[in-house]
């Protein structure tokens, strides 16, 4: 079993950034959703209720980002180290660090709505599996540092579309940290059950709950165009307990450097 992609996506909801080596710490990969576009009130927008993000572009530049999109002028945002601190919402509330007014302005202008860019300064705050401080730390991810996706289910996945006249998905739907090939379909079910922990480069990452799906998946990462599936195919296949299942979260048990073509190794 080996690791054939590696992504980030720094801003919530962007498109992705493909890595041939990624470092691993704590709450995840490096530069990996540290950034946030929040409306108004603070509520942090993604693909759910704003597929356009689909179209916003990412490069990282020290200090910062580099953003660019269609019809949009590029844009290097730096990360507002000494700002004032906010509070916004991934489900409950965090601290973090608006950007400059300007830099707001053209993720408004952008988005087509008033809207805010934020800074996650302190990447060890939010935290997931118990009280703030108590539980893994995280970004400005749903749930979990790490998102881990297998080749050979989206094949069989991918069989079962075929088999019913849909198209087939391509992998990035997903949005995973971490691909795999050489592993069993639906081999990361097991690795949930029994807390399997995973050696891959430097790092030790431990299998946490499976991914529990959503409307995201049915949106094209390239063009931002909204359909049914795969979605509609995991509720007939994949339903367990009324989640809609595909992936595995991961949380690291020991930090280091990863890259894609690293044999990933079972610890028992």
């Amino acid at each position: 079993m080996r690791i054939t992609a590696v992504a980030t996506y720094p801003v919530k909801g962007c498109h992705r950034i493909e890595h041939e080596v990624a470092e691993v710490e704590p709450w995840g990969l490096t530069g990996d959703r540290r950034w946030m576009i929040v409306d108004p009130e603070g509520v942090g927008i993604t693909q759910r209720d704003s597929p356009l993000l689909t179209q916003l572009s990412v490069r990282m530049v020290p200090g910062g980002l580099e953003l660019s999109a269609p019809d949009m002028p590029t844009l290097v945002v730096d990360e507002p180290v000494d700002g004032p601190k906010d509070f916004v919402r991934v489900f409950k509330r965090h601290a973090a660090t608006p950007a400059r007014i300007a830099e707001s302005a053209w993720s408004s202008a952008f988005l087509g709505r008033p809207v805010r860019l934020v800074w996650q300064a302190d990447a060890g705050a939010r935290t997931v599996g118990g009280a703030p401080g108590d539980g893994e730390p995280v970004s400005f991810a749903d749930g979990y540092p790490l998102l881990l996706a297998n080749e050979a289910s989206l094949s069989s996945l991918n069989d079962w579309l075929v088999e019913a006249g849909e198209e087939a998905v391509p992998m990035t739907r997903f949005r995973p940290n971490l691909v795999v090939a050489g592993a069993e379909a639906w081999i990361e079910d097991d690795w949930s059950d029994r807390g399997v922990r995973l050696a891959v480069g430097s790092t030790v990452l431990r299998a946490d709950t499976p991914c529990p799906r959503c409307l995201v998946i049915t949106i094209d990462q390239e063009n931002g165009e909204k359909g049914k599936q795969p979605l509609r195919m995991l509720g007939q296949r994949r339903r367990f307990g009324g989640r809609l299942l595909f992936a595995i979260n991961l949380v690291p048990v020991v930090t280091g450097s990863l890259r894609v073509g690293d044999s990933v190794t079972v610890l028992h």
